[in-house]
């Protein structure tokens, strides 16, 4: 089944983002050699694709997973949430409609 990962961001997170961003961008990667990532990205602070100092307010993960428990193990073991660019994640199960 389809999980959506939805985490916010602390405030004036970009610092500890970048620090864990290659462990956290490997983690994905790993998901889509599996074939499991729908989509991921960050949310940015700003109105712009490249927001700079502005930084990000938090991430989407669409992915599946076996179960919420395994989802939700995987969202724990996150980098940024590690690092403390996270204020909180929030997983629950995801239906795709469209495309």
């Amino acid at each position: 089944m389809l999980y959506a990962i939805i985490s916010q961001d602390v405030e004036h997170s970009l610092e500890q983002r970048m620090s864990v961003r290659p462990a956290h961008i490997e983690r994905l990667k790993a998901l889509k050699n599996e074939g499991r990532l729908i989509l991921a990205g960050p949310h940015p602070a700003i109105d712009n694709n490249e927001p700079g100092a502005a930084g990000f307010t938090g991430s989407l993960v669409v992915a599946e997973f076996d179960c919420l428990e395994v989802a939700q193990t995987w969202a724990d073991a996150d980098p940024y949430w590690a690092s403390g660019a996270y204020a909180n994640v929030v997983v629950k199960p995801f239906k795709k409609v469209l495309p």
